[in-house]
């Protein structure tokens, strides 16, 4: 079954007999981290990163190291 990238629409082939749900995997094309929520209907959905956010990201600073 096919399915396409929510970030790229690029399309993304899944044997519905080999997974399961919550497992992740990869796009070829744009290199999200997608995690399969249904596999009937099989439905994808990029990997929560709870707390990081690469925009906004800064180092945290541990000041007993300083």
């Amino acid at each position: 079954m096919a399915v396409v990238c929510p970030e790229c629409d690029n399309p993304i082939v899944i044997d519905t007999d080999e997974v399961e749900e919550g497992e992740t995997l990869q796009c070829d094309e744009c290199g999200l981290d997608l995690e399969i929520v249904s596999v009937d209907p099989l439905e994808l959905a990029p990997v929560d990163v709870t707390g990081y956010d690469d925009e906004d990201a800064t180092p945290i600073v541990d000041e007993e190291d300083e």
